[in-house]
């Protein structure tokens, strides 16, 4: 079945026209991602081209993805917009709160029983606002949509940051936050600063225990998790062309992991094939149709330092194994060296689970290959040293990996299967023994690693690979194994070394599923009721932030400056507070309680300056907002990376924090702030980060004249009755501005609308 296969095609009809004008207009070649970027114009055309990096330029995505953890408050919000129905195909897929514990049935089914009344929430506004709806066992809203609505050339926004992995289907797929949704969703245009463009040429083949997730391990290695900020990847060359489409998608995945904006590749032969195998040979040959519109020009790939802002040469063929982690998935380290690298830096060489899937590597091929290393150890006797756990993408891919016999063999080395969700990947892991907080480490395929991420301990090391590897390591039960030259030990005592992994690209027998997971929604939804108890737990009305009333703030106190790693974890942890990402008030609780206090090192500690006393973040916050006192929270570099979760903005503003001023931001969190009505300010002096003392007193001298371009003076008292001044950046457009003017981008739709 084809989803949208209308809008598809309209937008195919309109592709080659748009590009022909985006290339005359910029008198160049073009990129791929220019000529995605150009032909969903909101306006259709320009009559400029855009600087990269600078401009700020108004969309007309083709599709809204959201998972049931951000669609709660993106549709909360949709409700407020007084649309009657979405103005673009949207879906919602319920992934993320269903928590690994026993097995997938079991932890299913107490998933439908806990999470009851969120997902009637979501199935009746879905049903009401003509929102496609995938049910809880469906699977990962990442691999739902590269299976079902991804198409080469197209545009979508998804409320996750792991949206780009449809980039591997050759789109411009962007994370964003619930207000950007909405907008989408009411019919309106979408805002993004046109990105700049990293180039990455792949030359040579993978072949042996090397693999796509390899390929974004060493780029993650080599741009750090604030490399791609602003910018968007594109991938080409031979090297590119050889590989499958989900491997595609596994690196474009992980390009939330460099910052990037997001990242694509060309329209190829792997492309169409998936297309076909996923039931969609109508897209297929639609795109074979305008096939040299849906890749870069070929002027750009034979001279890529013409017209991307940076270039990267990875020759596949001498790329190695890779293994990132602990704690940042950017420390990269080649298999050949983790031996050293563990031992250097005292990491613990003992692995207590190795765990595969997640929307990242989970793909057939993905399972596949890991599965022929588990046959090896059925034949060897050999059975897993660490747990294993296999976390399925989608139901068609359960499906389908059980009629081969995938995961038979899996269990037979001991190996649990998961349910079709995020789980451990998102910290919703019931870990056993998890609470002792003891040293340890885990290796998986999933894409992030920070601390307490998987299992909310925050001595588990955890270790980022290929399914493969992770596989061979769980197995051997030692992180510094490297299958391509250390042994295991059959059941009859005998050394065993393992072949190299094999697997199909596609299943030979084609996909399976009987129940895909799909409710589509009423064609007339305006007598269905939503309904959400006012005292519910789980769920919470929204009311409207308040405007700025247009003067100088001044007498704002300083919550928290943060100190190194700042993370959406950080700010609004995942795990168990998943269950109120519904309710504001609710969900607020766990505000900044993971980042660490620059003043004493502490997490979860501050010093109430009213009082004096020292309490947890949320409830300080809660005294001074009950004081009617203004707030500001300081923080270091990247601020925001990670999660697109727009909680991250929106639970400082409903306890009254009124800026947020750091060294960098991470491009999601810095414009869900801004779509939330607060300040994101940066140092323009990195160094002033330095003079933030404890027990500052904040005062904004010209904020009454807030404009675009122009920097604001903060003045800053001491607690010694001395004060300086400081200059600091924004980002700010006029929209933007008006958008704190009105309190949220929401009240400004809603303003517009009356």
């Amino acid at each position: 079945m084809t989803f949208d296969l209308e809008m598809i095609r309209e937008v195919y009809s309109q592709f080659p026209k748009r590009v022909a004008a985006a290339r005359e207009l910029t008198g160049k070649p073009l990129t791929l991602a220019e000529k995605i970027l150009y032909t969903h114009l909101w306006d259709g055309t320009t009559d400029r081209p855009y600087e990269r990096g600078a401009d700020y330029v108004d969309f007309a995505p083709d599709r809204v993805a959201m998972q049931d953890a951000t669609a709660q408050m993106a549709l909360l919000q949709f409700m407020q917009a007084g649309k009657a129905q979405a103005a673009v195909p949207s879906t919602v897929h319920c992934d993320h709160l269903i928590q690994a514990k026993v097995g997938a049935n079991t932890d299913l089914q107490e998933a439908i029983n806990k999470n009851n009344e969120v997902y009637n929430f979501l199935e009746s506004v879905s049903n009401k606002y003509g929102i496609g709806f995938w049910k809880p066992g469906a699977g990962i809203i990442h691999q739902v949509v590269l299976e079902n609505y991804a198409f080469p050339g197209g545009m979508m926004i998804g409320t996750d940051s792991h949206t780009v992995n449809a980039g591997g289907l050759g789109m411009v797929a962007v994370g964003v936050g619930g207000a950007d949704a909405v907008d989408v969703m009411a019919g309106m245009p979408w805002e993004l600063k046109f990105p700049k463009l990293i180039g990455i040429k792949l030359t040579g083949k993978l072949s042996g225990w090397t693999t796509p997730k390899d390929v974004i391990l060493k780029v993650a290695g080599i741009l750090t998790v604030k490399g791609g900020t602003g910018c968007i990847v594109e991938y080409f060359g031979e090297g590119a062309e050889s590989m499958s489409c989900t491997g595609k998608g596994t690196i474009c995945n992980m390009g939330a992991e460099i910052g990037a904006t997001t990242s694509t590749f060309g329209y190829d032969e792997s492309m169409a094939r998936y297309l076909e195998a996923t039931g969609r040979k109508d897209v297929a040959e639609l795109a074979n149709g305008i096939r040299e519109h849906l890749t870069g020009d070929a002027e750009v790939y034979a001279n890529p330092e013409q017209y991307f802002d940076q270039v990267i040469e990875i020759n596949l063929s001498e790329l190695e194994p890779h293994v990132n982690g602990p704690f940042s998935p950017d420390l990269a380290t080649p298999i050949s060296e983790m031996k050293a690298a563990a031992e250097a830096n005292g990491w613990p060489t003992s692995i207590e689970y190795g765990l595969i899937g997640s929307c990242t590597n989970s793909s057939y091929e993905d399972i596949s290959r890991a599965a022929s290393i588990a046959q090896q150890a059925v034949a060897q006797g050999i059975e897993a040293k660490a747990t294993l756990t296999v976390t399925p993408g989608s139901e068609q891919v359960r499906y389908t990996i059980e009629r081969d016999g995938f995961i038979d063999l899996f269990q037979q080395i001991g190996g649990e299967v998961f349910a079709n969700a995020c789980g451990p990947c998102i910290g919703q892991w019931a870990r056993a023994g998890a609470e002792k907080q003891e040293k340890n480490s885990i290796v998986h395929s999933f894409n992030r690693n920070f601390a307490k991420r998987a299992d909310g301990n925050p001595n588990t090391h955890a270790f980022v690979a290929s399914p493969e590897l992770v596989t061979a390591m769980a197995l051997a039960g030692d992180l510094t194994f490297n299958p391509m030259k250390d042994t295991l030990t059959a059941k009859d005592g005998s050394a065993v070394m393992l072949a190299e992994p094999t697997g199909d690209e596609l299943p030979s027998k084609g996909f399976a599923v009987e129940d895909a997971g799909y409710l589509a929604p009423a064609e007339d939804g305006s007598s269905v009721q939503v309904v959400v108890n006012p005292d519910s737990e789980r769920l919470q009305l929204l009311d409207p932030f308040q405007p700025w009333n247009g003067e100088n703030i001044t007498g704002a106190r300083l919550l928290i400056k943060a100190a190194g790693k700042c993370t959406t974890d950080h700010i609004s942890m995942a795990g168990p507070w998943l269950r109120y990402r519904g309710h504001l008030d609710n969900i607020a609780n766990n505000t900044l309680t993971g980042a660490v206090n620059a003043f004493g090192g502490a997490v979860n500690a501050v010093k109430n300056q009213l009082t004096g006393e020292v309490g947890e973040v949320p409830a300080v916050q809660r005294a001074y907002k009950a004081a009617g006192v203004p707030t500001v929270v300081v923080g270091d570099w990247n601020y925001g990376e990670g999660s697109s979760r727009e909680h991250a903005a929106m639970q400082p503003r409903h306890l009254g924090v009124t800026a947020v001023l750091v060294k960098s931001f991470a491009r999601i969190h810095e414009t869900n702030l801004k779509k939330q009505g607060m300040l994101a300010l940066t140092f323009i002096n990195e160094s002033d980060y330095e003079k933030i003392q404890e027990a500052d007193v904040f005062n904004f001298v010209d904020l009454a004249s807030f404009a675009p371009g122009k920097p604001l003076t903060l003045e800053l008292v001491h607690a010694d009755g001395s004060s300086e001044q400081i200059t600091v950046n924004h980002s700010y457009n006029e929209q933007q501005i008006g958008w704190f003017r009105a309190g949220s981008a929401l009240n400004l739709i809603k303003q517009q609308e009356a």
